[in-house]
């Protein structure tokens, strides 16, 4: 994929057949910086989250299910053996063979500095993990944890730390009950860079109280702070929450899956080439999942934005901001 270095934009291929013909993806990026597929595997670490434990609140964002990450609250398997689960499956779909530990489910920066040493390190002795992609809120990394993200980096692992935001506007962040502002997560992206850290961000499409213009102001927010990676996905529905309790009262609508994909396709445009998506949707669980259906097939909504892009004439920074600056 060529990209015009002067404006960013990549350009359009004459023929094209994968959504990679149009957005600069993570496996383009590791591809072409470590020349063979690394792929992430993902780790549940058993950590929890401070609007969990009752130092910020209680029960955790409206959206969020404990089952979602740990079936039935059961304790996960050692992170060796969540390793090889993960090898089993990725060497017979795409046969990587090298791979990133990705600490997944709930705050992974969430605990004593020493204890993330050894949690991290765990992961890194396998001969095949490459590095680290952290998944954590944008309250729980203090300069401890950064620094020791940035050691990792600086031996030669790839380090992602990957923030989730899901909205730059204070208003829905309380009304999802997130616990922390976007001030939170531009004082994290300041730290993080201090440090080194590529920081890959969280965003999500269909948020209560939303349309597609308030993600599209997170985006310019995003972008104007400066990131490296970015992750989009549609807000689903699953059972156990309040957001579940919400839209069975009817006070939710999910998004219909012709307007997640016009609102990627303006987000794929509207972002520099140099910006890697690590994710253009997410799926959960279908014994889980109440609304929309379609998030529940991965590729049925891939392969729309792919088509969407194509009919467009359009591929990522093709529309790049031209608006005011953020003022959120």
């Amino acid at each position: 994929m060529k990209s015009n270095t002067q404006t960013g934009i990549l350009a359009i291929p004459a023929v094209t057949s994968t959504l990679a013909d149009y957005v600069h993806t993570f496996g383009q990026y590791v591809k072409k910086r470590y020349h063979e597929r690394i792929h992430k595997i993902a780790i549940d670490a058993a950590f929890t989250c401070p609007n969990r434990d009752g130092t910020k609140g209680r029960g955790g964002c409206s959206f969020c299910n404990n089952a979602s990450f740990s079936p039935n609250g059961l304790r996960p398997a050692p992170i060796a053996m969540q390793l090889e689960s993960g090898r089993r499956v990725i060497r017979k779909r795409t046969g990587a063979r090298r791979y990133l530990a990705y600490f997944q489910a709930y705050s992974n920066t969430y605990a004593d500095i020493d204890k993330l040493r050894s949690i991290y390190d765990e992961a890194l002795e396998q001969p095949d993990v490459a590095g680290l992609s952290v998944g954590t809120r944008p309250d729980c990394v203090p300069d401890k944890v950064l620094g020791l993200l940035a050691d990792y980096q600086c031996r030669g692992y790839e380090v992602w730390l990957e923030l989730g935001l899901q909205s730059s506007f204070d208003t829905t962040l309380a009304r999802v009950n997130r616990g922390h502002d976007f001030a939170d997560y531009c004082r994290a992206v300041r730290a993080a860079h201090r440090y080194g850290l590529k920081v890959c961000t969280h965003l999500m499409a269909g948020l209560p109280g939303e349309d597609k213009s308030h993600v599209i102001t997170t985006l310019h927010c995003v972008l104007d702070r400066g990131v490296e990676g970015l992750k989009i996905h549609p807000l689903h529905v699953v059972k156990g929450t309040r957001l579940a309790n919400e839209w069975r009262r009817g006070d939710y609508t999910p998004l219909l899956l012709d307007e997640y994909v016009d609102t990627v396709c303006d987000v794929i445009e509207m972002t520099s080439s140099h910006v890697v998506f690590h994710r253009l949707t997410g799926t959960a669980p279908i014994h889980l999942l109440l609304a929309p259906l379609w998030c529940a097939k991965k590729w049925l909504v891939l392969n729309a934005i792919r088509d969407e892009l194509k009919r467009r004439g359009a591929c990522q920074g093709s529309r790049l901001f031209t608006d005011a600056a953020c003022t959120a």
